[in-house]
């Protein structure tokens, strides 16, 4: 793991991405494909998680968002891919919501006390198990706030703060919801720290219901 919790294979690539996103403002073309394939993989697997088999799709459409709109972006890679999840989002939820699948609104957390899990935890599982369908399917079973934060935080790589930009939330809520959604999906995959209190079964759920 690297400073704030992002994983160290997503840092080491930023300076690329930032790099071939400031080309590809220029016209670049081949450094706009360098963008999509560093990019769409992370973004793949995060709306896989919110509309399952129509992944594609919405992904299609949110990069003809992104390429059309690429030259009003200003940040690094790191920002680049804040920017992208959030254009992916809003394809995703108008993609629930032709289909009149309305998520409810996920509840307001309160309690800020809790953060991700360290170095040799969850986490680091989670990051090595969520390119399983099996898992990515699990994580659609979560709560819809902590789906949303553990696809980001480990399938996309944003850190804390971004990831809350991107579900408008604070980032406490945030930290407290992907630490749930990490220690519930780490007890179904049998993994260490399913024993932990404070994280409860409640039954099967789909993406959108919250606890």
């Amino acid at each position: 793991m690297g400073q704030r919790g992002e994983p160290r294979r997503v840092q080491a690539y930023d300076g690329e991405l930032g790099a071939a996103v400031a080309r590809a403002q220029d016209g670049d073309e081949t450094a706009f494909a360098v963008a999509y394939r560093m990019v769409q993989p992370g973004l793949l697997g995060y709306l896989r998680g919110l509309v399952g088999e129509d992944a594609e799709d919405v992904a299609s459409d949110a990069w003809l968002e992104i390429a059309r709109d690429l030259g009003r972006f200003k940040g690094d890679g790191a920002g680049f891919r804040g920017w992208t999840a959030t254009i992916a989002r809003h394809r995703a939820l108008d993609h629930l919501r032709r289909q009149r699948v309305r998520p409810r609104a996920a509840t307001v957390l309160e309690q800020d006390v809790l953060d991700l899990p360290g170095p040799h935890s969850t986490y680091d599982q989670a990051l090595e198990s969520l390119s399983t369908q099996r898992a990515l399917e699990l994580v659609r079973a979560l709560p819809r706030d902590q789906a949303e934060a553990v696809l980001l935080r480990v399938v996309v790589g944003l850190d804390g703060p971004s990831v809350a930009r991107v579900l408008g939330k604070r980032p406490g809520a945030v930290r407290t919801a992907a630490y749930r959604g990490l220690k519930r999906l780490a007890r179904q995959l049998g993994g260490p720290g399913a024993a932990d209190e404070g994280v409860t079964d409640g039954g099967p759920r789909t993406l959108g219901e919250s606890k």
